[in-house]
């Protein structure tokens, strides 16, 4: 039996429906917050159960039985460290064979501000004594391209990255990866460094967007700090602010780069590109 986390965000769904290609669903777990709001995945005939991180008695009745976890990391940032604890604690509980988690890129020494705690969180598996395996993700486009309709409207992209080459893939891919991973013997001890086959800068993004939608589109680089004020201005809570404005300030030193091509070679076929994910989000 495998268990999902996460099961009704973005990367959690992919990946479900990743697995179920070659996994029956009545041997997969989605394991989330709100079964309320996972009734399509029990129409597809997995079995749904609650788990949420603050309440530890749930987490041991959805990991019931599991024989591998995949772990995907909580969004709540400041609180991750806490609710995986509380996950892996569970997992022991369980008597899970194969927590897969999902850090981040290059964890062990990221620039990213964000890392921090992933790395609390790698040594927390690595004193659980419960086999792993390190899913490292690098930045998902869709990251980017969420802002599409405002660059759109204001003609420009703003952001603090500089000339950073960025090594991102799409959310698919490392779905994909996570999926091949569970499905596949001998995946304890191993660290997968997952990012996109290609690189780009984000002028380069911007010259893509505009050369697709046919309207102009420029990239303007911002210290990090008024790149913070510029997304809290229109909107964003002080957090999520944070949280970009520092992703890409080390963006620009590297952080997001990366030309090993694991996640190619895991899922068997090229990483999208990131001209494939302008367009699929154009057309959205």
């Amino acid at each position: 039996m495998i268990v999902v986390t996460g099961a009704t965000g973005q990367l959690g769904r992919l990946t479900l429906h990743a697995l179920m290609r070659s996994v029956p669903a009545q041997e997969i777990v989605a394991a989330v917050r709100t079964p309320a709001k996972a009734q399509d995945l029990a129409a597809l005939g997995l079995t749904v159960r609650e788990a949420d991180y603050t309440k530890p008695e749930t987490l041991d009745a959805a990991f019931a039985g599991a024989d591998k976890l995949l772990l995907i990391s909580s969004n709540e940032i400041g609180q991750r460290a806490a609710q995986h604890r509380a996950a892996i604690d569970a997992a022991r509980r369980a008597g899970v064979q194969l927590i897969a988690y999902t850090s981040v890129l290059n964890a062990g020494d990221s620039l990213l501000g964000l890392a921090g705690e992933h790395r609390e969180t790698e040594a927390m598996l690595a004193d659980s004594g419960l086999p792993f395996v390190l899913l490292r993700n690098g930045w998902y486009t869709e990251n980017y391209t969420a802002s599409l309709p405002t660059a759109l409207a204001h003609g420009a992209w703003i952001g603090a990255a500089g000339n950073g080459r960025i090594s991102s893939a799409a959310r698919v891919d490392y779905a994909e990866a996570a999926a091949a991973v569970l499905t596949r013997e001998g995946q304890a001890g191993k660290v997968y460094e997952l990012a996109g086959d290609a690189s780009y800068t984000l002028v380069e993004l911007a010259g893509e967007v505009a050369a697709q939608s046919g309207k102009p589109v420029v990239y303007q680089d911002m210290t990090e700090a008024d790149y913070k004020a510029a997304l809290i201005g229109v909107g964003l809570p002080e957090v999520v602010a944070a949280l970009l404005s520092d992703s890409d300030a080390a963006a620009a030193k590297g952080a997001l780069f990366d030309d090993g091509h694991q996640l190619s070679a895991l899922i068997g076929r090229p990483t999208t590109p990131m001209a494939a994910s302008v367009k699929a989000a154009l057309a959205a």
